[in-house]
């Protein structure tokens, strides 16, 4: 008897992402579904991540290219999975990493292998006529995740002289996803008026990830400006709407230094002025404080002031078990953000998001800054329930398609849909 999850055939081509990028499109075909997958590119990167091939042929896309992706996946892994059960995820994914036979994924390129990998578990969804979300979470009830939105752009993602790469705002203090995801348009529309009418029509310029871009030199005057907005629109700062960061401090860290708001700091000084941050402003969630392998400074700030503040893993752990494991044993940060491409396969992914649960750590599912308009990411959140999700500002085609996808799960479960809220660091993947 024909098995209608069996793989009958893989496509792949060559897209292009959010910057104008070239990336892959990879396509599943069952004997009755169909998946595609788009992989998405960051820009401030963990140099631990998973290796994006990319052509080197000046004479295309500056090099940027993904024709060998696209080819591998066509000519090698395409062949080697015609015929498996889609299914069969972990053996698929299994499969993949053994014919790239690198550990970071650098021969065939993770770019080709995670489009692949999701391609198929959105043929095997597709397939059992099922969400995406369920078939991956096979649960009876599902957490709507806070939207973390990054509402002023700073650092490798803006034009200014913000050092923090991302200021960001999560709507907890409300009873559901869409008055929750309500209030965070609310605040950056008027924060944009707000900037307007203090900087003029730069204030409007616009980042990588459809964030605020304004002529700003300092952290606090990003922060101030937030704050404004939300008690502008009547919200209560802290109690409805918290504030988040994510420093991204590779990107200003040099020498054993981090230059920010015009200061060289030691790590030492940089702790403390986090913790001043802290009691000056609603901060509930930092992300990569510190460099990615300043698992100390991290372990320093998690007890410091972890119980009130969300310590956040990216480029530290880049969604890899060993440095997550590392970090776990260490005590480094209570929160992983997990970005799948780092890693490169959909069930290294989850690897990753169930180790952390396992430990009290929370998972924040992430896009990238360089995205497509693909929405695997938010029926991933809600398959996890982890309670978290980053990406990006309500504004841009690629980052709305994530929050409309929200909106449309929301409003399929009902009932059986719950938002975190206030509640957002309760929500452990397991």
């Amino acid at each position: 008897m024909s098995n209608p999850y069996e793989i009958s055939e893989i496509r792949a081509m060559e897209i292009l992402d959010s910057r104008g990028n070239p990336t892959v499109q990879a396509e599943v075909l069952t004997k009755e579904g169909y998946g595609r997958a788009m992989v998405p590119s960051g820009v401030s990167t963990g140099r631990c991540e998973a290796v994006e091939l990319r052509d080197g042929d000046s004479n295309r896309y500056h090099g940027k290219g993904v024709k060998k992706a696209v080819e591998n996946i066509l000519s090698i892994l395409a062949p080697s999975l015609i015929g498996m059960d889609s299914r069969q995820q972990r053996v698929i994914d299994e499969k993949l990493r053994k014919l790239d036979g690198t550990p970071n994924k650098e021969r065939l390129g993770a770019n080709a292998l995670l489009g692949v990998s999701l391609a198929v578990a959105k043929a095997a969804s597709d397939t059992a006529i099922q969400h995406l979300f369920e078939y991956l979470g096979n649960r009876d009830k599902y957490i709507l995740p806070v939207p973390m939105m990054n509402i002023i752009n700073g650092g490798a993602h803006a034009g200014n002289q913000l050092a923090i790469q991302e200021f960001l705002i999560m709507p907890i203090g409300f009873n559901g996803f869409s008055k929750a995801l309500r209030a965070g348009v609310d605040v950056y529309q008027t924060l944009g008026k707000v900037l307007l009418q203090k900087y003029g029509i730069v204030g409007k310029n616009l980042g990588d990830e459809g964030g605020f871009a304004p002529p700003m030199l300092e952290t606090r005057e990003a922060l101030d400006a937030i704050i404004a907005a939300i008690e502008e629109e009547g919200y209560k700062p802290g109690k409805e709407i918290g504030l988040a960061l994510d420093a991204a401090a590779n990107e200003f860290h040099s020498k054993g230094k981090y230059s920010i708001d015009g200061h060289d700091l030691s790590s030492g000084d940089l702790h403390e002025y986090y913790q001043k941050l802290c009691t000056e402003y609603p901060l509930i969630s930092i992300e990569d404080p510190f460099e990615e392998n300043a698992f100390e400074d991290f372990v320093d700030l998690t007890r410091a002031i972890g119980k009130s503040v969300q310590i956040v893993g990216d480029d530290i752990f880049v969604s890899n078990t060993e440095r997550l494991q590392k970090g776990i044993d260490m005590g480094a940060a209570n929160a992983l953000l997990l970005k799948v491409n780092q890693i490169g396969t959909l069930t290294e992914a989850i690897e990753a998001a169930n180790l952390a649960g396992a430990n009290d750590y929370t998972v924040i599912v992430s896009h990238r800054s360089g995205e497509t308009e693909n929405t695997f990411i938010a029926d991933l959140s809600v398959a996890l329930s982890c309670g978290q999700i980053k990406t990006g500002a309500p504004a841009r085609g690629e980052r709305t398609a994530k929050y409309n996808r929200l909106i449309k799960i929301n409003n399929d479960l009902g009932r059986r849909g719950q938002y975190a809220g206030a509640k957002f660091r309760q929500y452990l993947v397991l």
